[in-house]
């Protein structure tokens, strides 16, 4: 490799041989294996939010302890240090590997064929289960039960589904006669789906079964690793395993091996020559705390970089929530209490809260009160936490930037259909703007402050506070259907925040947007119509043939505003 080549950022894949052998940069996160060696239970679950790393990691430890393992995978990394414990365990197991990521119908046939077809494509991997001179032939017919398909789709029935993972260790076990590892990553976006699509029970039964059977008393079983966002315990789904262990983004045990490490992100860039941009990754992709250590989001940081190694000026993104969507945050602005909402405000302003986190909700109880949505945006990584937990409780913050962004672009879009049911209201509120009534104006956009979060977060930029006062006046405007509302619309010598324009072109206005960070709201709207005489931003409203055109400076500063009309 040439001093100009670099490896490429592994946007999106999470293949652990894909990423080593086909030129992509790696994070080095082996030390999981000899980690979970030492301190291994017979079942292993560890819970994080999306996107931190796990599905990776589960593909790491299958091709470490895989049969027919290529150690030159592992070469230069973490766990190549450890000889002695390399030569007892790597290669040296039959591994079942499972992915329940896209078991996620929209009914329980469907999801049902989708685990079936999860099932049955691992199986596959191991055909030479059907000629094995180790297995009788009740033993083979139990394995071509695993893979017989009707009409090009599995066929197994619920019977021969519940026990599938069981069949299958014990036909690995007897084949090599080796305990067999089984590795189940996000075994809870069924139950999510489920939830969701209203066949919970069903689901919850069937995958109780397949685990029952698979994880507990199973004698053909050396250890189970499995991942996923939130612990499901209380349906009994893991009743009954003597050798449990829950590793949550609370415990310190395996903290530093999810998400990436200050140090690790430094060196990521380095690497590509990005160290100008450290400051920006700090501040909208950090802040995550797992158990003692500090991560960055692996997802937000490789797709950055992957964006600024070719435009140095790309400005950074909310990458994390694009992949992960914001129902959760939906659901809980429509239960918030006026209470509530100003904890939101403390948050996004940059404070904690204390909160009681239930880590062992089922989705069931997942929106059954306020309360236990803190805890699951706490453990799905929407809020993290700032110190220990004490009694129960534990000090919530927003771990970033974009994490910020969302929680106020989401407050914008509930704002906007809260205040949409108030038609008369919202009526009289852009009529005002018409008929230049600037007290009106200001006295209800005053009252419809109170109604919302107010930024005020030193450590937030200027321009993010006036973008988001800006885009709660533009969804107001929005309204009236007979209006033209431009956001950014280039005019004159720039750009203006808001310009409208009415249908019949009799008027269009000229609206820009301050916020007044030393409280004086008086002097930043006379920099707000001073901005729009100096850059003309109304030779639009001129050029597209409006006969009466308006000017308004609007300035905020927490929960109030100021109204002033220009010339």
């Amino acid at each position: 490799m040439t001093s100009k080549m670099k490896l490429k950022l592994p946007m999106g894949i999470e293949n652990f041989e894909s990423i080593r052998k086909d030129g992509f940069y790696y994070v080095d996160k082996t030390g999981l294996i000899k980690e979970l060696l030492d301190n291994w239970g017979l079942v292993n679950l560890f819970t994080r939010p999306r996107r931190f790393g796990k599905t990776l990691n589960m593909s790491m430890l299958r091709y470490f302890f895989e049969y027919g393992c290529d150690a030159a995978l592992f070469q230069g990394l973490e766990i190549a240090g450890e000889s002695e414990l390399c030569k007892e365990y790597m290669g040296k197991y039959p591994v079942i590997s499972i992915s329940l990521k896209g078991v996620m119908g929209r009914t329980y046939d469907e999801a049902f064929g989708m685990m079936r077809s999860a099932i049955g494509n691992e199986a596959l991997r191991f055909a030479f289960l059907a000629e094995s001179e180790q297995l009788n032939i009740e033993e083979k017919k139990q394995y071509h039960g695993l893979i017989a398909t009707e009409n090009g789709h599995f066929a197994m029935n619920l019977e021969v589904l519940s026990a599938s993972m069981k069949v299958l260790t014990k036909l690995l076990h007897k084949h090599y006669g080796q305990k067999v590892i089984v590795l189940i990553d996000e075994y809870d976006v069924p139950l999510d789906k489920a939830h969701q699509n209203g066949y919970y029970d069903d689901i919850v039964n069937l995958i109780r079964n397949m685990f029952g059977q698979a994880l507990k008393t199973n004698d053909d079983l050396k250890f189970a690793v499995l991942t996923g966002c939130l612990r499901i315990s209380k349906e009994s789904i893991f009743t009954g395993l003597n050798n449990f262990k829950v590793l949550s983004i609370t415990n310190v045990q395996f903290d530093e091996h999810f998400g990436f490490s200050e140090a690790e992100v430094q060196r990521l860039l380095e690497y590509y020559g990005l160290e100008a941009h450290a400051d920006i990754v700090k501040t909208w992709y950090d802040g995550y705390r797992f158990g003692d250590v500090d991560v960055y989001c692996p997802w937000d940081v490789i797709n950055y970089a992957d964006t600024a190694r070719f435009d140095p000026n790309a400005e950074p993104q909310a990458y994390w929530i694009n992949s992960s969507g914001n129902v959760i945050i939906r659901n809980f602005l429509q239960m918030a209490t006026m209470r509530t909402m100003r904890e939101i405000e403390q948050l996004i302003n940059g404070a904690t809260i204390s909160k009681k986190i239930s880590q062992e909700l089922t989705y069931k109880e997942l929106y059954d009160n306020i309360e236990n949505i803190w805890s699951v945006m706490f453990t799905t990584g929407y809020l993290t936490s700032r110190g220990s937990m004490s009694g129960g409780y534990i000090q919530l913050a927003i771990p970033n930037q974009e994490i910020r962004q969302i929680f106020v672009d989401q407050i914008q879009s509930w704002f906007e259909q809260k205040t949409r049911k108030d038609t008369p209201t919202l009526d009289s509120f852009c009529l005002a703007f018409q008929q230049e009534n600037q007290e009106h104006i200001e006295l209800q956009l005053n009252k419809y402050l109170s109604q919302t979060i107010g930024i005020h977060d030193y450590s937030v930029r200027k321009e993010l506070k006036e973008n988001y006062y800006h885009g709660l006046l533009t969804g107001l405007l929005k309204h009236r259907e007979d209006w033209d509302v431009f956001s950014n619309a280039e005019s004159g010598e720039g750009y203006t925040d808001i310009c409208v324009e009415s249908s019949d072109g009799a008027y269009g206005m000229v609206i820009e947007v301050k916020y007044a960070d030393d409280g004086n709201l008086d002097a930043a709207c006379v920099d707000a119509l001073k901005q729009i005489e100096d850059k003309k931003y109304a030779e639009r409203l001129v050029g597209d043939g409006m006969e009466r055109i308006m000017k308004y400076g609007v300035a905020f500063y927490k929960k109030s505003c100021k109204v002033v009309m220009g010339e």
